[in-house]
This record gives structure tokens, sequence and C-alpha cells, in this order.
């Protein structure tokens, strides 16, 4: 099941997506009507940043920034982490592991080219296999 294609995991995936502009109170409106916890930014068809309910927490609320006036455009997260729709799931496991991060735009898809995987999408019995080989993996490069 780790050998998924990330194409494979995102099959059937509506992208939710606003553009820079957006307040980040619609943003946010969206997410939760939509059931997901990120959104990518999107402008003029190019990808331009993600943003996570993190980023809400910490960029937003603990900022006390007014989420009705603020465009998501100036809080979103711009230096994103991709991967190419042809990776495996575990590669993106192992990314978002060593990144500390829950969400992981994916590019090179069909239809608009772009997606987000996020920890959710691997089954639970995944997830520990993916940190089982990784735990393996630094365990053999540390006795190199």
């Amino acid at each position: 099941m780790h050998h998924r294609k990330l194409v494979d995991v995102l099959r059937g995936q509506e992208l939710q997506y606003v553009d820079s502009a957006t307040s980040v109170q619609a943003a946010a409106e969206k997410m939760a009507a939509s059931n997901v916890a990120a959104l990518l930014i999107m402008d003029n068809g190019q990808l331009s940043g993600i943003f996570t309910e993190r980023d809400l927490l910490r960029r937003v609320v603990v900022a006390g920034l007014n989420p009705v006036k603020t465009p998501i455009g100036t809080v979103m997260t711009k230096d994103m982490v991709t991967l190419d729709g042809e990776r495996l799931g575990f590669e993106a496991v192992r990314l978002m592991t060593e990144m500390n991060i829950r969400h992981l735009a994916v590019t090179g898809l069909g239809g608009n080219g772009y997606g987000i995987v996020s920890t959710r999408d691997f089954p639970h019995v995944e997830m520990a296999t993916f940190q089982r080989e990784i735990e393996r993996e630094q365990h053999i490069w540390t006795s190199i």
C-alpha cells in the first residue's frame, strides 16, 4: 500500500483553493464547508502558496489580525514543500515527517495540475509502516 503513487492517493480529490486576495475569513469558511484543513493558493492558474489550520492559528489568531480584512496572501506559507504526483506515498510521508508538516502540495497532476496530500490520506496502519521504515533507514545511516 505504501508503494502507491501520489496521483493514485489523490484520485478523485476535489482541489480546494482560493486566490491570494481572498480574505482569511472567506478562506476559513471554505475550509469549514469543505471539511479540509488546508487550501492551496492559486493565482492565474499558478501555485502561490498553501494555507493551513496551523497558519490560521499562528499567523492570524495569535497575531491578532482581523480575518475579514486580512488577505490570505499575507499569511499563507509561500515557501511550501511540494512533490510530483508520480512520487510514492512513502516519500510524501517521510518528507512530511522530516519537515514537521501535515500537508504537502502535489504537482504534476492531471486537470488543474495540483493537489494536497495530508497525513490523514494514509491509513493508520500505513503510517505505522512508514514510520518503521523511516526509523530503520535512519538507523542504517547513523550506523555508517
